[in-house]
């Protein structure tokens, strides 16, 4: 099978087509003929970096859609040939992947192939930011960083839909404040945002801060809460030092800070991802949140879909197209 793989740690170049073998599943798991492989910046970072890459090496790629392939020992609530959605501990840029039967999804109906590649990372991640763990209540502001990515795409729409008061948004260009605007954001802050959504909230900051970006960023998201403010911390794209937070950021507002990774809830909470991933779905069927698919690549292509990502220019979701 065709499969897009890394050797060695580096920038796009570093990936390569090559011939692997089909996989298999094991005992729980199932193997998925892909159709489409979504690109995520956990992917860039796997590259980069080494992200929860056990060894080298290496085919990266988290989620995908397509047809169950096979069935491994003790799966009998899916069936070959089923159309599906799901998480992978890796492998998805690939012909075939594996994962276990606990993170692979029914394609709801109504929804293509093609949508559904867009779902299993992004969705279930931003309704767990805004109401799981966020738990925003009608009337709340709301922060977002990356808003114009995916994730930022989609919580805009769910926090929208869940009453906010207000939803703010930061992004590092123009264009992408634009694009924001049309995806639920009240108002988009390009760069610098502390002073802005104080500001914006007459010197009372916001309720909610959603950060995937760490360090200062992180940093200035707890100063922009309000009494009582809550800040979600789930992901580290600065790969600044792990971030520690205490009394003396805590005590005097109120405030209190949490995180949430889909990938990790995966393996530590099947049932509950399960859950999350149902009602979220529900979501993009009932038309409650649309995520675009702005750019699609074919999967020997996927150095430039890196690219397109690692320039801080690409807004919505990229995908791989995998099936011929």
């Amino acid at each position: 099978m065709r499969a897009i793989e890394f050797q060695e740690y580096g920038g796009p170049e570093v990936l390569r087509a090559v011939t692997a073998e089909v996989p298999e599943p094991g005992p729980g798991q199932v193997s998925i003929d892909v159709a489409y492989t979504g690109v995520n910046f956990a992917d860039l970072k796997a590259r980069a970096e080494g992200y929860r890459v056990p060894d080298l090496p290496y085919v990266p790629g988290l989620e995908v859609s397509g047809r169950v392939r096979a069935l491994g020992a003790g799966v009998t609530d899916l069936a070959v040939g089923q159309e599906v959605a799901a998480l992978t501990e890796g492998g998805a840029y690939a012909e075939v992947v594996v994962a276990d039967a606990t993170t692979v999804f029914p394609v709801p109906a109504g929804l293509d192939l093609r949508t559904a590649a867009t779902l299993p990372t992004v969705l279930p991640t931003a309704y767990a930011l805004v109401h799981s763990v966020g738990r925003l209540q009608p009337g709340e502001t709301v922060l977002v960083q990356g808003a114009a990515g995916g994730v930022g795409t989609v919580a805009g729409q769910l926090a929208r839909a869940a009453g906010a008061g207000a939803v703010y948004g930061v992004v590092s260009s123009a264009a992408k404040a634009s694009y924001a605007k049309e995806h639920g954001y009240d108002e988009v802050f390009v760069g610098a945002f502390q002073d802005p959504v104080r500001e914006a909230t007459g010197g009372r900051g916001v309720d909610l801060v959603l950060d995937p970006v760490g360090g200062d960023t992180l940093r200035a998201g707890l100063a922009s809460l309000a009494v009582f403010g809550r800040l979600v911390s789930f992901g580290n794209a600065s790969s600044a030092e792990p971030w520690t937070v205490g009394q003396p950021e805590l005590y005097p507002l109120g405030i209190s800070v949490s995180g949430f990774s889909v990938l990790t809830l995966a393996r530590t909470a099947p049932a509950e991802l399960r859950r999350l991933t149902e009602r979220a779905f529900a979501t993009a069927v009932d038309g409650t949140v649309s995520l675009p698919v702005t750019a699609e690549f074919a999967l020997e292509d996927a150095a430039d879909a890196h690219r397109l990502m690692g320039s801080r220019t690409s807004t919505g979701k990229l995908l791989l197209r995998v099936e011929a």
